[in-house]
């Protein structure tokens, strides 16, 4: 079965449009509006080697509402995807450098949605609000229904701290979203069955 998707989230403030697809190569086209943004989700798509489309309009005053809905709305297609998540692997982690800096995250695709995020940035980075890819980050654990811990360890330059983090997140999500053989088609829980 196809572990696709496709999400439209529009409201008064702002559309955003993401198709996914989780047995990809990596391939990506991502046109928020804002250049940083765009290479933070393109990481996520190289490094996960899921396919990735986001389209996104922002809200004339500001990027916060942008921001969110493109977390929220990546997350419903995370979670469209995944379906019931039998037979995957379900845990994933990652420790990725990125020169001076260093990132860790952990995931579970429990069925429950909860984020621990730290980026260690203060203010903005490369004009984008780091508070905003915090609660971007958040949105998308909350709506793909995983658990989320984000953490940046170490690092100077801002953009490679964030850079480093998606990274890892990526890096995290492939693991997590892998078919695990063994598992066939069963959830991998001892309840048997994952909250959905």
């Amino acid at each position: 079965m196809a572990r696709t998707a496709r999400v439209v989230r529009e409201t008064g403030e702002t559309r955003v449009e993401v198709a996914l697809d989780l047995d990809g190569q990596g391939r990506w086209q991502v046109e928020t509006g804002h250049g940083f943004l765009d290479h933070m989700l393109a990481q996520v798509a190289v490094h996960s080697l899921i396919d990735l489309e986001v389209r996104g309009r922002r809200d004339p005053s500001g990027w916060h509402h942008l921001v969110e809905d493109v977390g929220i709305a990546l997350g419903r297609a995370l979670h469209q995807a995944l379906g019931e998540r039998r037979g995957i692997t379900r845990f994933g982690w990652a420790l990725v450098p990125l020169d001076e800096a260093l990132a860790q995250v952990a995931v579970d695709l429990s069925g429950r949605g909860h984020a621990a995020v730290d980026l260690g940035i203060q203010g903005e980075v490369e004009g984008l609000p780091a508070d905003l890819l915090a609660h971007m980050l958040e949105a998308f654990a909350f709506e793909g229904r995983l658990t989320l811990h984000a953490r940046v360890l170490a690092g100077r330059n801002d953009h490679h701290k964030a850079e480093a983090l998606f990274k890892a997140l990526a890096r995290a999500l492939r693991q997590a979203i892998a078919p695990d053989p063994r598992l066939g088609d069963h959830p991998p829980s001892s309840k048997g069955t994952l909250s959905t």
